[in-house]
């Protein structure tokens, strides 16, 4: 255990780990444990602060989550967020009811410097508003310390108790200056020294994995993308050849990828793994043959994926666990715990019911893509690598909007190839969180070579963001933009129009499927 820990407690919030994540930017280690946690649990673990999450119940309905009033008598410090704030509000005797109006989006919200959470914080401050209830009356003892027009409690304060509660979500990055008053929580009123790194996780994790696996035998689904290249070399260090990477190319992988992944990680490459590549691009192709619909050919990859993994196992004999690059955005997004399905992952929610292993680790489930990265960089994988443009585990088969097909396949690829080359180019690829061309579903008339055409249209994504649950589109050159359309209805057969989509995250997901 470590010596100092903050603990989010889960009211069914989409943003539970990613306060915990901000906590740990702040080198404090932090966990997610269900509100349904023993307050005898609570004290057994000793953390230094508490914080209660989000949710999209309403307090005094009879069905939303609770906890024991006990927990504000422990003497440790907590901190409210959104409907963490409204149950503090409630149990302590405030009063909670639906708002006259609601808060979504960014907003203003006036605060009061004297409260440790804001004494680094502007006097005004953009925060990051989604409720439809709100604080009417602060609890007795309670000092209301931020407000905005709509809302009369926007944050509120019981010093001496130590007890903070803010109605807005201070973990988002669209809340400006919310790391602040997260740091000033953890480290003014928790009291933390922020002692924890990446490198304890690193070792830690190795360490649960070699006693996990014993002497077991271990398969990794290798992709080649940045989630499980760090889980393989995360595993090749905690069991060395007792485990085996299987690259499965299914067809669906970005142009020349599939050569480009075995050079690193086969036979004469960088790693000593036992490496297997599975060429089963037409078995993909023939399962999603006249599929459509997004859920379904999510499901049918992942139940693909973990045939062939099976298969693999069979040959290799008696395995007893299946690693996966899971991270925490495919866990939230897939639905599991309490939060809504967006989407299901081919790791996650798109397994099948029936998974012939043991077990299945997961080392990566609790991280996000910019930890990853620094836990592959505490690894010792090479920068160029870590820092590889993200790809989905179903592939192109979430990128092409529709039936899957070779010829679409085909299509996307080589859009995709120039837009990466071009925005390289440019130099501005390391200043973007993800970006890559989807083809839609969509065929239009155009003219080319004074002939009329009916082909397809290319969809080209462009987002900054730093934790992947949450994304602006990015603001691209015009210049690049024309360059990048030139070339792909020139140069890729079967496409006649390039669009860009400027929608952020909510509301579209990354992907388009």
């Amino acid at each position: 255990m470590q010596k100092e820990m903050v603990i989010v407690l889960d009211f069914g919030g989409q943003y539970n780990q990613l306060i915990a994540r901000r906590v740990r930017e702040c080198n404090v280690y932090c966990e997610v444990h269900p509100c349904s946690i023993s307050i005898e649990k609570i004290r057994e673990m000793n953390p230094k602060g508490i914080i209660f999450t989000g949710g999209p119940n309403s307090v005094y309905a009879e069905d939303s989550p609770r906890y024991s009033k006990e927990i504000f008598d422990l003497g440790i410090p907590i901190l409210g967020i959104c409907y963490g704030s409204q149950l503090m509000a409630y149990l302590l005797g405030g009063s909670v009811k639906t708002a006259p109006v609601s808060e979504y989006g960014k907003t203003e919200v006036e605060v009061d410097k004297h409260s440790l959470l804001f004494s680094d914080v502007s006097d005004k401050t953009i925060c990051w508003m989604s409720h439809t209830d709100y604080i009417k009356k602060a609890p007795a003892d309670f000092q209301v310390t931020a407000r905005t027009p709509v809302c009369p409690v926007a944050a509120m304060e019981n010093a001496q108790k130590k007890l903070y509660a803010v109605q807005f979500h201070p973990e988002v990055m669209h809340t400006r200056e919310g790391v602040k008053m997260l740091s000033g929580f953890v480290y003014k009123v928790c009291q933390c020294r922020g002692d924890w790194r990446m490198d304890s996780f690193v070792e830690t994790t190795i360490r649960q994995i070699r006693e996990k696996v014993g002497k077991g035998k271990v398969l990794c689904a290798l992709s080649g993308g940045v989630d499980s290249s760090v889980a393989a070399v995360l595993l090749a260090k905690a069991v060395g050849r007792q485990l085996t990477c299987v690259f499965v190319d299914h067809g669906l992988l970005r142009k020349n990828e599939g050569d480009e992944v075995e050079e690193i990680f086969g036979p004469g490459g960088a790693y000593d793994l036992n490496f297997v590549r599975v060429n089963a691009q037409e078995r993909f192709y023939s399962k999603l043959a006249g599929v459509e619909e997004p859920e379904r050919k999510r499901k049918i990859i992942g139940e693909e994926f973990i045939r062939v993994f099976e298969e693999e196992a069979k040959k290799i004999g008696a395995v007893d666990f299946l690693v996966q690059g899971t991270i925490y955005p495919d866990v939230i997004e897939s639905g599991l715990g309490k939060s809504a399905v967006i989407k299901s992952h081919h790791n996650v929610g798109g397994l099948p019911d029936y998974v012939d292993f043991k077990e299945i680790i997961e080392p990566l489930r609790l991280l996000f893509k910019d930890e990853v990265r620094k836990a592959g960089l505490e690894l010792g994988i090479p920068k160029h690598l870590v820092y590889r443009q993200p790809f989905p585990g179903p592939g192109l088969g979430v990128r092409i909007i529709g039936e899957v097909t070779a010829q679409k396949v085909r299509m996307v690829q080589d859009a995709d190839a120039i837009y990466r080359e071009e925005i390289a180019k440019a130099g501005i690829d390391k200043e973007l969180g993800q970006y890559f061309a989807a083809l839609t579903n969509m065929r239009s008339v155009g003219v080319m070579g004074d002939e009329r055409t009916y082909d397809y249209a290319i969809a080209l994504r462009a987002v900054n963001t730093s934790d992947f649950m949450t994304a602006e589109a990015a603001q691209l050159p015009w210049e690049v933009l024309s360059r990048v359309t030139s070339r792909i209805v020139n140069e890729v057969k079967g496409v006649n129009r390039v669009l860009y989509d400027c929608t952020g995250k909510p509301p579209a997901t990354i992907e388009f499927e």
